[in-house]
């Protein structure tokens, strides 16, 4: 079974960080795909590992402006 889930990336110095919005699980690269791969490769073994793994439904991701710069 495939099933599609959310990432959120940043980057911290010369790491991307990458987490699965659904799940409580994230990992890092030294770049975005490598980022990505690992936390699909870590979702992966999170889902095979843990029984009854709780999937929360897809936040709802979006943009909004501020008055000024942080």
């Amino acid at each position: 079974m495939t099933r599609t889930l959310t990432a959120a990336v940043h980057q911290e110095d010369d790491w991307y960080v990458a987490r699965c919005l659904e799940l409580d699980v994230a990992s890092q690269g030294e770049t975005l795909d490598e980022a990505l791969g690992n936390l699909r490769e870590a979702v992966e073994v999170y889902l095979d590992e843990v029984q009854n793994p709780t999937i929360e439904t897809t936040p709802l991701v979006t943009s909004f402006q501020v008055g000024r710069a942080a």
